[in-house]
């Protein structure tokens, strides 16, 4: 017990470091009780944070705050009706194509399998593509039954999509608008002193604005050169397969992965085995390369200073916490981490401060 009662006192005799310690507890406490409740406000904060800096970089043109906050939130207004009335609804029919050609898929996958043991006999049994079948169509129940939960309950999402879509864009223009009014009443209920709170702030916001801000432009430029490439070749379903494609690159290392095997499914069952299907491929790969070589460089001029490992981690940990966001905000987040275990006091630190 000595030993923990000693480095309990070592970590925290810093009263800065007590003072960080309360407010990543209360923050922390909010988002884990009330985040449900609260989404739509966390929504909104996150939107104004990330519109927030390209305000500030309209302010250092000399155009008023006010001027630059109806700008950005007009920008931002017709990118969403855009998203809702032209990207979605054509996703969503592609969708709907896609499941209603999924039996004529099976069966076509089927018989390719069937023909396998005939071409490879010392490699794979009738037997084992019997049960290869079998274990297929028995996961497709189960995504079927899982389908018909979620479109039983799609009404009552949908009620709650209409709100936060009133909701979020009017809290985003009032955080825009009225940031000081916000911050300063946040103010208020902080000591006179929390420099080290403040030092990791600090940290946390050169990194997390460059990244969120850097990964939401290449959703966009790798969705849009996707697109342009499927839909060049009259691939089925390019729209919804080069918004999969954009999304992906949210998860590092595992969501390039994981999309393409829709993206080489859905080549394959259109052309077969044909100098289409590998062009398709070569395109595919090279604007991954481009991606992972030369765009994402460029817009993460500030690399993150993260592991693999350790980004893997946090995006098991966090989207397991809070879905979606969670996996989006998982970099930053772990810079959060980071940041808190770099400003934290040491015990040299502290030894030669009380010297």
């Amino acid at each position: 017990m000595q030993i923990i009662a000693d480095w309990f006192r070592r970590l925290f005799t810093d009263p800065q470091a007590v003072i960080l310690l309360v407010i990543l507890l209360v923050g922390g406490g909010v988002i884990l009780l009330m985040g449900q409740m609260l989404t739509p406000v966390l929504a909104g904060i996150v939107i104004a944070y990330l519109l927030e800096g390209l305000i500030q970089r309209l302010e250092r043109l000399c155009l008023p705050r006010t001027m630059a906050v109806y700008l950005v939130f007009t920008l931002f207004s017709a990118g969403v009706l855009f998203v809702l009335f032209g990207l979605l609804p054509q996703a969503s029919r592609q969708l709907t194509q896609l499941v209603q050609q999924l039996p004529s898929m099976i069966v076509k996958g089927q018989e390719l399998l069937m023909g396998l043991p005939e071409a490879y006999p010392s490699y794979i049994s009738e037997a084992q593509v019997t049960q290869l079948i079998d274990t297929v169509r028995s996961e497709l129940g189960n995504l079927g039954q899982q389908a018909l939960t979620w479109s039983l309950s799609a009404g009552l999402g949908l009620i709650t999509l209409g709100i936060y879509l009133f909701l979020v864009p009017f809290l985003v223009f009032f955080f825009l608008k009225d940031k000081h009014q916000i911050l300063a009443w946040f103010h208020r209920f902080l000591p006179e002193d929390y420099s080290l709170a403040r030092q990791v702030w600090h940290e946390v916001d050169a990194q997390i604005g460059n990244y969120v801000r850097g990964k939401f432009m290449e959703i966009v430029v790798v969705w849009a050169v996707t697109f342009l490439q499927f839909a060049m070749m009259g691939l089925q379903y390019a729209m919804l397969l080069s918004l999969m494609v954009g999304l992906s690159v949210i998860i590092p290392y595992i969501g390039a992965v994981v999309v393409t095997i829709p993206v080489a499914l859905v080549a394959f069952f259109q052309w077969g085995w044909g100098p289409d299907f590998m062009w398709l491929l070569v395109g595919y790969t090279i604007i991954q390369v481009l991606d992972g070589n030369v765009l994402v460089p460029v817009l993460f001029s500030e690399a993150v200073d993260l592991h693999p490992v350790a980004i893997i981690v946090a995006v098991l940990v966090f989207g397991g916490l809070w879905g979606f966001w969670g996996v989006f905000f998982a970099i930053p987040l772990a810079t959060v981490v980071q940041a808190v275990i770099n400003a934290w006091p040491r015990r040299g630190a502290s030894d030669a401060a009380m010297a």
